[in-house]
């Protein structure tokens, strides 16, 4: 499995320069060339139009928390996880991913605790990004993965403990009426193991 890989990017606004400056010289060579009824300036105008068609195809703006996976022709080539406005190749697919903090407010699930009582559970997961080749790459569509399984994760936290016991005990049993912060610890590790080929 490939990782992340950070990738800089050349300054934007020499791209832009570059762009701006080419585009003014073909307007110029097509004035010159309508002028002068010469279409020996039909090359230097075709070029200089590809050059600033280049220069600015290959601009882009990384906001905060945001990041550029960048792909040529299939083959992977880095990230851009610095904000700013960067000049890459115009060639590349430059794929935006944020790295924003989310919320998933899970629906209420009908499920069976480990006693086969019916039970009504919800959850909130707080996610976000945090390898962009996984994101992009090892699965279809990263928020729906993260939808599927938290909603199986909780099901399955759900199955594997009892609501809350009925009976005095001397022994600790984790339940999830009266072992909040442990069955939290519990949901988060699961969550974690799950959600890794995708965050």
């Amino acid at each position: 499995m490939t990782e992340e890989r950070p990738r800089s990017a050349a300054s934007g606004y020499i791209g832009l320069l570059v762009g701006l400056v080419t585009l003014v010289g073909a307007l110029w060579v097509l004035v010159v060339g309508i002028q002068s009824g010469g279409t020996y300036l039909l090359i230097p105008l075709v070029l200089l139009l590809l050059v600033a068609v280049l220069a600015l195809g290959g601009l882009i703006v990384v906001q905060p928390n945001e990041a550029r996976v960048l792909v040529l022709f299939g083959t992977y080539h880095g990230t851009v996880k610095h904000n700013g406005f960067f000049w890459v190749n115009p060639f590349y697919a430059k794929r935006k991913i944020t790295l924003r903090s989310r919320n998933l407010n899970g629906q209420k699930l009908k499920v069976n605790d480990k006693g086969g009582n019916p039970i009504e559970i919800a959850a909130v997961v707080v996610w976000q990004v945090e390898d962009t080749y996984r994101a992009a790459f090892e699965v279809q569509d990263y928020d729906q993965y993260v939808v599927v399984q938290s909603e199986a994760a909780v099901r399955h936290m759900a199955g594997a403990h009892p609501y809350d016991t009925f009976e005095d005990t001397d022994e600790e049993l984790l339940t999830l009426r009266a072992g909040a912060d442990q069955v939290n610890a519990v949901l988060v590790d699961e969550l974690t193991e799950r959600l890794a080929p995708a965050t």
